[in-house]
C-alpha cells in the first residue's frame, strides 16, 4: 500500500510566503548589482523589487511572531550564500569550446564580493529588526493601528538596511562623492518606505487572508 503525503503541510500559508520571501531577496541580490540613474535620483537595479520583501516580511511577523520571521529571515540568507557560491563555482568551471558567453557569463553572475557582503548585511540587520520593531510594538500597544506598526517598523528596518548597505557597496557601483552618497541612500530609503505605504491597502488584506487561512489549518490540520 502506497502510503500518500499528507495534505496538511500546503494548507499552511507558511511555506509559499517563506518561499516568495527568499525569492524576492535572491532575484534583487542579482538585480541589485547595475546602478541605475533616474534623472537625478541615483539607485540600484533592484528598487522596484525590494521593498516587496519587506511587506512579506510584515506580513509574516504580522501573523506568524518575530521568531518565524527571524527563521525566514535566516533562510533567505542561507539560500542566498548557496546561490552565490554556486554562481563562483559555475564561473570557475572551465567553459566548452562551443561557449563563446563565458565573460558575459561571468560578468553577469559574478557578483562582487563588497556587494554580496553589502547585501547580506543589511538584509539580515534591517529585516530582523523590522520584525523586532512589529512585535515589540505589538506587544507594547496591542493589536490596534496597524498601519502606524507596519510603518514604524519599515521605518527602521530600511534605514539600517539602506544605510548598511550603501555604506558598503557605494564604491562598488560608482558611488564616488559626498553628495551621491547621500543621494543614494535617501532615494533608496524614501522610495522603499513610500512603497510600504502604497502597498498598506495590498498589505492589509493580505495579513487577514493569511490569518484567517492559518487558522483554519490549526482547526483542521488534516
Amino acid at each position: 500500500m502506497i502510503n500518500r503525503v499528507s495534505p496538511r503541510v500546503s494548507r499552511s500559508p507558511f511555506p509559499y510566503l517563506l518561499a516568495l520571501f527568499c525569492a524576492v531577496f535572491l532575484v534583487s541580490n542579482i538585480t541589485a548589482q547595475k546602478g541605475v540613474q533616474l534623472g537625478p535620483l541615483i539607485t540600484d537595479g533592484a528598487f522596484f523589487l525590494f521593498p516587496i520583501s519587506y511587506v512579506i516580511g510584515d506580513v509574516i511577523a504580522e501573523v506568524y511572531g518575530f521568531k518565524a520571521a527571524r527563521r525566514a529571515v535566516f533562510t533567505g540568507f542561507g539560500i542566498a550564500v548557496v546561490a552565490v557560491l554556486s554562481f563562483y563555482i559555475a564561473i570557475w568551471l572551465p567553459a566548452a569550446d562551443f561557449y563563446d558567453m563565458d565573460e558575459t557569463f561571468a560578468a553577469v553572475l559574478g557578483l562582487l564580493p563588497r556587494i554580496v557582503v553589502a547585501s547580506l548585511a543589511g538584509y539580515v540587520v534591517g529585516q530582523l529588526l523590522n520584525a523586532w520593531v512589529l512585535q515589540k510594538m505589538k506587544d507594547r500597544f496591542g493589536t490596534g493601528n496597524l498601519w502606524a506598526r507596519l510603518i514604524g517598523s519599515t521605518v527602521v528596518g530600511e534605514l539600517a538596511d539602506t544605510l548598511l548597505f550603501c555604506s558598503i557597496a557605494a564604491g562598488v557601483i560608482g558611488i564616488d562623492s559626498a553628495r551621491a552618497f547621500v543621494n543614494y541612500v535617501a532615494v533608496g530609503f524614501v522610495w522603499k518606505t513610500v512603497t510600504e505605504v502604497i502597498l498598506l491597502p495590498i498589505t492589509y488584506p493580505t495579513i487577514a487572508a493569511v490569518r484567517r487561512a492559518e487558522e483554519r489549518y490549526v482547526s483542521d490540520p488534516a
